[in-house]
């Protein structure tokens, strides 16, 4: 196949098939971080990936130069790699597929993947987004998603999935999304939410809500302990930086009165302007915080 760089022949079938693409759609890292913690757990092996070349500006998503233990220089390109998980039970096999969102010719880029799914008889696909929300990293991370079919739909919802009703700019997640439609492939997604005044990366604690609600939705058994542990340990680390920041502290707390008074059930993901409203206001307050001190 055009664009597609094999190193092994896969001959099983492989009902599911989980994406995640690194960039616009990986706030925190949350998505591409769950699937990698998949390929090391589980494990899975590289099977194939996607040749750069046609689907990126590489003034804009620059290649990465690296010396190796030789002291050789290298290049690493954007990665697009896809594994596989062998098990003798065929409900538990899984392709798994870390990208990068492509500048270029999304619809061939995700008619790679489709075909890809196609031919190793993929009966399910589920991509992992994360964007910025305004919510609290106090609480568990709120979980959003769309699927394809009512039962789908349905069983998302009972596992706390809450429907997405977004509008607005959107990323390469839509138009996958749309060539697994072209093909009828059954396909679900599923958005973590991370606070977006917390400037580190990754947010394991993210990454594992979304693993959390994976595992209920498709047979995959993957030990999260380790995962969590680093989410409790991070959670820590924030909670002791922002307590050093009295303006931070306020403005989470109000972030805690609305989660909480909403009960995590908002349908839809918050449009773009919200957001920007949201960090404008958080911005704002910090900076007269910072005039009133310096004035004082």
């Amino acid at each position: 196949m055009d664009g597609l760089i094999e190193h092994e022949k896969l001959e099983n079938t492989f009902p599911t098939m989980i994406v995640a693409f690194a960039g616009w759609p990986d706030a925190a890292e949350a998505a591409t971080r769950a699937i990698r913690y998949l390929v090391r757990k589980l494990p899975a092996k590289k099977f194939a990936e996607i040749d750069p070349e046609d689907f990126y500006d590489f003034t804009t998503v620059r290649p990465q130069t690296r010396v190796n233990r030789k002291g050789e220089r290298t290049m690493r390109w954007p990665r697009n790699d896809l594994y596989y998980f062998e098990s003798e039970e065929e409900s538990r096999r899984v392709i798994l597929f870390v990208g990068t969102e492509p500048n270029l010719k999304w619809r061939a880029y995700s008619n790679i993947l489709t075909t890809t799914a196609h031919d190793h008889g993929v009966k399910l696909i589920i991509s992992l987004g994360a964007l910025l929300d305004a919510v609290p990293h106090t609480r568990d991370p709120r979980i959003t998603g769309r699927a394809s079919s009512d039962e789908l739909t349905q069983k998302a919802e009972w596992l706390g999935i809450r429907n997405s009703g977004y509008q607005g700019p959107t990323g390469i997640h839509t138009a996958f999304m749309d060539a697994c439609t072209k093909l009828n492939i059954p396909h679900a997604s599923i958005w973590g939410h991370c606070p977006h005044y917390v400037q580190t990366s990754p947010d394991p604690k993210v990454s594992h809500a979304l693993l959390t609600r994976l595992r209920s939705l498709i047979d995959v058994d993957v030990d999260l302990d380790e995962l969590r542990l680093a989410a409790d340990a991070y959670q820590t680390e924030v909670d002791k930086i922002i307590s050093k920041q009295p303006d931070v502290t306020s403005y989470v707390s109000r972030l805690e009165q609305r989660y909480d008074a909403a009960n995590a059930t908002s349908d839809e993901i918050p449009s773009p302007d919200t957001m920007v409203r949201e960090l404008e206001d958080f911005l704002r307050s910090q900076r007269q915080n910072t005039e009133n001190t310096e004035e004082s």
